[in-house]
């Protein structure tokens, strides 16, 4: 086995992905011993963008409930993801890093909260509605789509990233430049997942060269090893994987879906989200979003600006 497939095989416990992409419907929690204690492999050490967030002593929300329990409480409760590598992640020295988390730790701070004080809760895809609607986040961060279905359970600021399936292949690949180039080409995703699902139905390449694994991990492996050609999910995800090993890998860069990552919230909280809102305005505006992205997701090589607020 070469040292590249033994790096990625070393991350995938705690990058273990299954039956869809990140930010969909059903979205899947990891898999894996790994996956199940939250423990990382010794090899991985968390690095920060090296942002840095003030606790803004004078924060106020007038008419918020959730601001008033944080405010008694000296403390925020954050849901998050801890096995997405440069997004939400968490090493084996219990740190905490990517992009994911310095958004939450920028909110907490505009809430008048240290990030020290951060209580972080690993919340599962399925479970983040029930979280949040039952009071045990005050907010949760981590690859979370906005959806009209999901708007009826509870609330979104945002978006502060908006991510599209793309394809993740070798640094020497000049060949696939977007999913018209698919043909021919062995694609890999997660068995059961959205975007596997998109390249059957669009006919993106032959139905022999779609190869399937439980994980994202086992896909990249074979990527690697130079078995498949692409591995084909959220961009968010890929860049991930591309920074954790940007000499190999790079992301092709032409998404062809949209999913605009928003900040759960309690749904009848608006005071809260408005709040939100535009404390992200502000960092898209000071540079703030620039250089926690460029610290974290940017390491893979693909380029980002912030998106659009969308506001209601």
């Amino acid at each position: 086995m070469g040292m590249k497939r033994v790096a990625v095989f070393a991350t995938a416990a705690a990058f273990a992905f299954t039956l869809t992409a990140c930010g969909k419907e059903g979205t899947p929690t990891a898999s894996g011993d790994g996956g199940a204690s939250g423990a990382a492999p010794a090899s991985d050490t968390c690095v920060s963008s090296g942002a840095t967030f003030t606790a803004d002593s004078a924060a106020a929300v007038a008419g918020s409930t959730t601001f008033d329990k944080i405010k008694s409480a000296g403390k925020v409760v954050v849901g998050v993801k801890f096995d997405q590598p440069n997004l939400g992640y968490k090493d084996t020295s219990g740190k905490r890093c990517g992009f994911d988390i310095e958004i939450a730790q920028y909110i907490a701070s505009k809430l008048g909260v240290d990030p020290a004080k951060i209580e972080y809760k690993e919340i599962p895809s399925a479970n983040r509605e029930t979280a949040i609607k039952g009071g045990e986040v005050d907010y949760y961060v981590g690859t979370y789509s906005i959806t009209d279905k999901r708007k009826a359970d509870i609330s979104f600021a945002g978006p502060y990233f908006v991510a599209g399936q793309d394809l993740l292949v070798r640094k020497d690949e000049s060949a696939i430049t977007g999913k018209d180039t698919l043909k021919g080409k062995k694609v890999c995703s997660a068995t059961g997942s959205t975007p596997i699902q998109r390249v059957k139905d669009e006919k993106l390449t032959e139905p022999e060269n779609i190869v399937e694994f439980k994980t994202y991990s086992e896909c990249v492996s074979q990527l690697l090893d130079k078995k498949v050609d692409a591995v084909t999910t959220d961009d968010a995800i890929l860049k991930g994987y591309a920074a954790q090993n940007s000499t190999d890998l790079k992301v092709v860069g032409q998404p062809f879906s949209t999913e605009k990552y928003g900040i759960g919230l309690p749904h009848d909280d608006k005071a809260l989200r408005d709040y939100v809102n535009n404390a992200l305005e502000a960092a898209f505006k000071d540079g703030t979003w620039q250089k926690i992205y460029d610290g974290t997701l940017g390491k893979s090589g693909s380029p980002a600006t912030p998106p659009a607020l969308e506001r209601y």
